[in-house]
């Protein structure tokens, strides 16, 4: 289904819709943060500076970014620095990308505790990672783990995306190469039931310790009951490859502006992969205010690290590993480049992807007043978030 140009924002439903919800539901003050900043982001309440080209003389106001991790807005050029840091990092090998996933029942507990539900399964990961490393190849492993709380059509299913990198230490250690030939780095039956027993016996034991097993009983009886998986992906040959590919996971929210077609009274209309019909996008709909309730939900309790990194990519290890494999990365202005164009149909650095003028496309916008930020007195978050509300 052809995209057109997008018209519509996560901005505008909060506006259009947000009243509604609040009046529904009841919101943690994290996600009356988070609504909060959508709202605000690049407008004069958060100042910003007038701007002229310095080939075509137009002028711009540009107005600053909010910088919530749960805001569209602010997400690509974060995505761009953390891909240039990353660089320095990734080491030069084939890495595989495994992705562990939880059944559906238990999303009543993460809705109870979210934080406890996403540290268990981070540790669960990494457990079953790690172990694996040891028993198959005799290395210790690593991996850089990326949470991810939703599903295409918004709705709570918490996963993991691994880039496991295909060797490690061994006893020695010295770095060994593993699954030269492989197309996958571990069997994945076995994965899957070993990151099963790992995270169900982990999740029980914080449960009892917390005196809330009895409650959550008949939710992991029956995840026991199903089969679990976990999703293996033929290994990525390059360093540019990993980067690229990497990059594509770390930043993303829930819903992208680009992904909202049509905001009506009622409704939201936004696309989405279904992966039962071989990920082919659909136009999906949602009611306003549901559309919200599965958008807050996946708001992330504050401080949260959703991007870690184990084994072989701790800083001190990584360091001493990359001078031993002494490989050469690709040239990374070029992945730069391409990242860019593949977002936003532009050509250029992150200098111009950030300066360039949109006017004549050949000047650069130059900064010539700055405007400062409202300072409005102090007031009760929620009052102030409908207050810019419809």
């Amino acid at each position: 289904m052809a995209r057109q140009k997008n018209r519509f924002e996560l901005s505008d439903v909060v506006q259009q819709f947000g009243k509604q919800f609040i009046k529904k539901h009841s919101l943690s003050s994290q996600q009356t943060k988070v609504l909060h900043n959508i709202v605000r982001c690049r407008t004069a309440t958060l100042g910003g500076h007038k701007e002229v080209c310095n080939c075509c003389n137009k002028e711009q106001y540009s107005y600053n970014s909010c910088g919530d991790r749960h805001c569209p807005k602010c997400q690509h050029l974060k995505q761009i620095n953390w891909i240039e840091k990353l660089q320095a990092q990734a080491l030069p090998v084939k890495h595989y990308h495994i992705i562990f996933t939880v059944p559906h029942c238990l999303n009543n507990i993460c809705q109870w505790n979210a934080k406890l539900y996403h540290q268990i399964l981070f540790k669960s990961v990494w457990k079953t990672l790690r172990s694996f490393g040891y028993t198959h190849y005799g290395v210790e492993s690593g991996a850089i783990a990326v949470l991810h709380t939703w599903g295409q059509n918004l709705s709570l299913h918490p996963h993991i995306h691994c880039i496991v990198p295909a060797g490690g230490v061994d006893l020695k250690g010295n770095w060994k190469a593993v699954g030269k030939n492989d197309k996958y780095l571990y069997p994945v039956q076995q994965l899957s039931a070993s990151f099963k027993a790992t995270f169900l016996a982990c999740l029980k034991k914080e449960l009892k310790q917390l005196k809330s097993l009895s409650g959550f009983y008949a939710a992991i009886q029956m995840a026991y009951n199903k089969k679990w998986v976990v999703y293996c992906e033929a290994p990525m040959t390059g360093v540019s490859q990993v980067i690229k590919y990497l990059g594509q996971y770390t930043h993303k929210i829930a819903i992208s502006n680009r992904r909202i077609q049509n905001i009506t009274k009622e409704e939201v209309h936004f696309y989405a992969k279904d992966y039962r019909d071989n990920a082919t996008v659909k136009l999906a709909k949602l009611k306003g205010v549901e559309f919200l309730r599965r958008f807050v939900q996946h708001v992330l309790p504050k401080g949260f690290v959703r991007i870690r990194k184990y084994g072989v990519y701790n800083a001190s290890l990584r360091k001493s590993l990359r001078l031993q494999l002494k490989e050469k990365q690709t040239d990374f202005e070029a992945l730069l480049t391409q990242e860019i164009q593949a977002e936003n149909g532009n050509t250029g650095d992150k200098k111009a992807l950030e300066k360039s003028c949109p006017f004549c496309k050949k000047g650069t916008m130059i900064v010539v007043k700055k405007i400062a930020r409202s300072r409005s007195p102090p007031a009760h978050l929620p009052t102030i978030l409908l207050s810019y509300l419809n």
